[in-house]
């Protein structure tokens, strides 16, 4: 088909905010991406999604697809994904089964574990879980994380046994399981995926004990370098690997796999993001413009999608086949 052009879009709702611990991160994504998109000609308009009233006004206001930038539970998780669905409204990233399997960090390593991609060992946490037992199976330090959250929040580097409830009791503040997952230690890279290709690796370098959210969002002292710093067989190899990871969830469109390596130059598979961040710290847009795309032609790919996806028969036509 012929490449769209902004009327081609028609009415777009880029949904935003939401309710999950992620709130402001995803308002600013929304902005940026709002922003791109209204210098590109697109009829675009910022929805700040907190709750039902929301699908009414995607509805009542005449909108023909969504451009989900809602980041944690309730956008991320295949609960928006469901709802867009059920209305035949065409939208940006992952359907929803792969957004569920990717926002639960429990199911999606149970489920990498099934298909043997290689993710680091993890045990689940309960109030009554031995700490020592933990330590002696997994080893320290160890990261201690809620499934059900992203952003790093909640997360705790443990170093000593002792350390282990006040980490399951700070995850387990954000709901749903708690994991405790073997540490790797080694450089960690992410690997943005765009329409079906992985772009350029970056490795991340911060000062803090880990990329925390302060890390990612806040600190002027995290490093990102791309090019990478390996070799190009070593990098090809990694980004077949993010993008095994990325294919075998069923994820599309856009997306993100953050992995690291070990002593041994072994990769792993730390987890995917489905809807990344957009903001001016965020990595899918550093990842683009390395491979020589700016922001504004980032966002109107990723758009472009939901095109490409309702003319070969995907989520589109049920709305309006049924208001006639």
């Amino acid at each position: 088909m012929n490449a769209p052009v902004a009327r081609d879009f028609g009415r777009v709702a880029v949904l935003m905010g939401g309710w999950s611990a992620e709130r402001e991160v995803s308002l600013r994504s929304g902005a940026a991406v709002l922003a791109a998109l209204r210098r590109r000609g697109v009829d675009a308009h910022g929805i700040d999604v907190q709750g039902g009233e929301a699908l009414l006004e995607l509805v009542e206001g005449g909108f023909e697809r969504a451009f989900i930038m809602l980041h944690g539970r309730g956008g991320e998780d295949g609960v928006v994904q469901g709802a867009l669905e059920a209305l035949g409204m065409p939208y940006t990233g992952s359907g929803v089964l792969a957004s569920a399997l990717a926002m639960d960090k429990l199911r999606c390593k149970q489920f990498f574990a099934g298909v043997d991609l290689p993710t680091p060992a993890w045990q689940v946490l309960e109030p009554d879980t031995d700490p020592d037992y933990v330590a002696a199976t997994l080893g320290l330090p160890l990261m201690v994380k809620p499934a059900l959250e992203g952003s790093s929040l909640g997360m705790t580097r443990v170093e000593h046994p002792s350390q282990l409830p006040a980490a399951r009791e700070a995850a387990a503040r954000y709901g749903g399981p708690v994991l405790a997952e073997r540490w790797i230690d080694g450089p960690e890279y992410t690997c943005a995926v765009l329409d079906g290709g992985a772009l350029p690796l970056i490795r991340l370098e911060t000062p803090h004990a880990f990329y925390d959210y302060a890390a990612k969002y806040e600190a002027d002292t995290t490093r990102y370098h791309c090019p990478c710093g390996l070799a190009p067989e070593e990098e090809a190899r990694l980004q077949r690997l993010a993008l095994a990871a990325f294919n075998a969830l069923g994820a599309r469109g856009w997306g993100r796999v953050d992995l690291m390596c070990d002593g041994d130059g072994r990769p792993w598979i730390i987890e995917v993001n489905t809807v990344p961040g957009m903001t001016d710290h965020s990595l899918v847009p550093m990842a683009a413009r390395a491979a020589g795309m700016d922001f504004d032609e980032l966002v109107w790919r990723i758009l472009a999608g939901t095109v490409e996806r309702a003319g070969a028969g995907g989520a589109g036509e049920g709305i309006r086949a049924r208001t006639g």
